[in-house]
């Protein structure tokens, strides 16, 4: 029998991976690879199955949501968190592998009867079902049909410009209207540390600022490469261009330092050149009438949590976390504060159990819940949640008839709005099981806990015996989940 087209072999290999002949290391490499694809269309057959089980709402109190585009089947928006909690993933994660199902079944046949077979990459047929998205069922035809022609044969970038082509060609008003809508998502964003405690500041803005600040990050570069003895320059060493840009750029966030760094390095003799802005003169004199404080109040202002032992601070050695930032070696916590005034606050003893007899939290409650809980304590949620951004609630119910002191670190756990909503209208239950420790219950049984080590499955009887616990004792299970510990 001649392998055809849509029939990859499946060679069964009696001896292991080390022990086979190159030959045979091809064959299984080809199906692996067919494994993996049929692996993945799998997940996104059970998410579609998902959905499709819960297409109608409950009742009218039940939201539907439509992840997908036009023709693609509604969802509980309820029901997607308990599958997400299921696939161990963030429910936003889950939601897009549903939409991408929903529209590959849905909207693009041929692309998805290929993606069945195996014989393309099922994230790239994703990637066209998210770039289609926008499309009417009827305009989507037209990527439908080219890309099925291309998507087992090409490069997956080729593919996505025919994609991005064929989404122009099927409605240029659509198009036009996401073009303007994009016009308006200007952002900047600044990513988590690496290792070594740098991060990326990523900006999308008009081409115009680009170029000037472009030009401006050039111009500092170019004063600071004729300094290699400066402050900037602590190792004496010669940078290369592109570090010098970013050193440059980081000298964005100290204005006075700026504009000295730029008049000590300009020619001020001639007129006023034509583009400047016509208070300049008076920018300046008003600039130097400044006294030092008022200069210094040019400076952001911000609040940082650093989580950093007594140890390593007295020796300076190990490694400190900055919320938002990441994790920092502590003899470069420098490298963040150099040039700011800090201010230190109390120190957070997060072994206390504070309480409050109001309904509203106190704000150094607020502090104290978000340093013992780490960030949002929904299942699998990631920590990139800011302590402004999350809900304080209350884990059993406040009751306005109820006994004093019902607000506290033993009854409140920070939720992401969306994550608070789910938790009160999706039938979704979470206890209290320790200190800074939740166990979570989905409409279907599943038991997760969630706690500084993460979120971890739970069996129905492990979650009993938690819930079983006199008060003031917490249960731990051993990494093989077979044994219990007692913490009083």
């Amino acid at each position: 029998m001649t392998a055809t087209a849509h029939q990859r072999p499946h060679p069964v290999v009696d001896r292991g991976v080390d022990e086979a002949s190159a030959d045979e290391l091809l064959s299984m490499a080809t199906a692996a690879l067919h494994g993996r694809r049929l692996a993945e269309v799998a997940e996104l057959r059970l998410g579609a199955q998902w959905a499709i089980l819960h297409g109608h709402p409950r009742d009218d109190r039940d939201p539907m949501v439509s992840p997908g585009g036009d023709g693609a089947p509604d969802v509980r928006e309820y029901a997607i968190p308990e599958y997400a909690m299921a696939r161990e993933t963030h429910p936003a994660t889950t939601r897009a592998l549903i939409a991408d199902a929903l529209d590959l079944i849905h909207r693009l046949p041929r692309v998805w009867a290929i993606v069945v077979a195996g014989e393309c990459e099922p994230w790239v047929a994703r990637k066209v079902a998210v770039l289609s998205r926008p499309l009417s069922v009827a305009s989507v035809r037209v990527v439908d049909a080219a890309v099925s022609r291309a998507i087992a044969a090409h490069a997956p970038s080729t593919v996505i410009q025919i994609a991005q082509a064929k989404v122009i060609e099927a409605d240029p008003e659509t198009h036009a209207a996401e073009r303007e809508r994009s016009r308006h998502e200007r952002y900047v964003s600044v990513s988590r540390s690496d290792e070594f405690g740098y991060r990326h500041v990523i900006s999308r803005t008009t081409a115009g600022d680009a170029a000037w600040i472009d030009g401006l990050v050039e111009r500092v570069a170019e004063i600071l490469a004729e300094q290699p003895d400066a402050a900037d320059n602590p190792l004496r060493l010669s940078h290369n261009h592109d570090e010098l840009r970013s050193i440059a750029f980081g000298w964005l966030a100290r204005p006075v330092d700026l504009i000295k760094l730029l008049l000590d390095h300009t020619d001020l003799s001639g007129s006023r050149p034509v583009w400047a802005p016509d208070h300049l003169e008076e920018t300046i004199q008003h600039l130097s009438s400044l006294t030092p404080r008022q200069l210094s109040s040019l400076r952001p202002r911000a609040t940082l949590f650093v989580h950093v032992t007594d140890v390593a601070l007295a020796t300076r050695t190990g490694v400190a976390r900055i919320e938002g930032v990441g994790p920092i070696s502590t003899p470069h916590l420098a490298d963040v504060f150099g040039h700011a005034d800090v201010t230190v606050t109390q120190v957070l003893d997060l072994s206390r159990r504070r309480r409050a007899d109001a309904y509203e939290h106190p704000e150094r409650l607020k502090d104290q819940v978000w340093n013992t809980t780490g960030g949002d304590i929904f299942p699998f949620s990631p920590r990139t949640a800011t302590r402004s951004g999350v809900d304080f609630d209350h884990v059993v119910p406040f009751n306005d008839t109820g006994p004093p002191g019902q607000t506290g670190t033993h009854n409140s756990a920070p939720l992401r709005r969306r994550h608070h909503r789910w938790k009160t209208h999706g039938g979704y239950r979470y206890h209290l099981v320790g200190h800074g420790r939740h166990l979570w219950q989905t409409p279907h049984g599943l038991c997760l806990l969630t706690d500084h080590r993460g979120t971890r499955r739970l069996t129905a009887e492990q979650s009993e015996t938690m819930l079983a616990a006199p008060p003031g004792v917490e249960i731990y299970f051993s990494p093989a989940m077979d044994s219990v510990t007692l913490e009083p």
